[in-house]
């Protein structure tokens, strides 16, 4: 599913707090290479992230192929293990959102990681980083265990909500995306979705007012064609992560997906003007 909206339906969630909240200063994270230029921002996990190589490599990697970097910058702060929380709360988000600049677009994935433990996953390895599950605003207390610091655990709407609303504050365009694929599967016909997290993420995103990509749909309706031994082939490592070319057929239906949507940096209402040979050869969804 591919949503575009322009405005608020079905009532707008109170709008989180943005005071800062970071627990840790984490390394400086890639920057624009042009900051003449519009910038395309990703923000998520390791299914995202640069990984260890070719045999495991998330999506941003490739993405950048897509594009031509004289006219637009793509920068990948994803980083792996992390959850709407800890994205947040380690200061990943402050980093990222600090070089957001007006007409930038920022992609926002998370889910994988939200279903751990809020604080007491036993090691190995010991995590802290769930979020509470659903869209409301109920909250726990908790000293975590990690940081040694009290810490207002929130639900995964919230945290994402949060990372919406600072997005607009800066004049940037938020994109919600759905998670990557699993390569688990039932009847012939490989799992959509983990939990409610591709449900939710698109409830976030229309009550929110802003564009939806449902990467799942997209990536399980390519993955049911090519079959179980084949899709497998991309996942040597486990049934999360995908390699090298599992990465470059995620980024390309985000591609497609973006262009669908006609959305583009500046508020183009087309992304085709920043797209490289590669990116205008990746098929648009109807």
């Amino acid at each position: 599913m591919l949503v575009s909206v322009a405005s608020t339906l079905g009532g707008q969630p109170p709008v989180p707090d943005l005071s800062p909240n970071a627990t840790a200063s984490p390394a400086a994270p890639p920057t624009p290479r042009d900051r003449n230029l519009p910038t395309i921002w990703v923000a998520g996990d390791s299914t995202a992230a640069r990984g260890a190589g070719d045999l495991q490599q998330g999506w941003g990697v490739p993405f950048a192929d897509y594009f031509n970097p004289s006219k637009v910058n793509v920068v990948n702060c994803a980083k792996g293990g992390r959850s709407s929380r800890t994205f947040i709360t380690e200061g990943l988000w402050g980093q990222l959102i600090s070089g957001v600049k007006p007409g930038d677009v920022v992609f926002i994935q998370f889910g994988h990681n939200d279903a751990g433990a809020l604080n007491d996953e036993p090691p190995p390895p010991l995590r802290a980083r769930g979020t509470i599950a659903g869209l409301g605003e109920e909250t726990k207390e908790i000293d975590n265990v990690l940081t040694k610091k009290h810490e207002v655990v929130h639900t995964y709407g919230w945290y994402m909500r949060r990372m919406i609303a600072e997005t607009k504050a800066k004049g940037a365009t938020p994109i919600v995306l759905s998670l990557t694929i699993r390569d688990i599967w039932a009847n012939g016909h490989v799992e959509r979705g983990s939990g409610h997290y591709g449900a939710w993420a698109a409830e976030i995103a229309r009550t929110a007012g802003v564009s939806f990509i449902d990467l799942t749909g997209l990536v399980a309706d390519r993955f049911d064609k090519m079959g179980q031994a084949r899709v497998h082939e991309l996942y040597p490592k486990d049934h999360t992560h995908f390699n090298a070319e599992g990465a470059d057929l995620h980024a390309a239906e985000v591609v497609s997906g973006l262009r669908a949507l006609g959305v583009g940096p500046k508020g183009a209402d087309s992304i085709d003007p920043y797209l490289s040979d590669k990116g205008r050869n990746a098929a648009s969804v109807p």
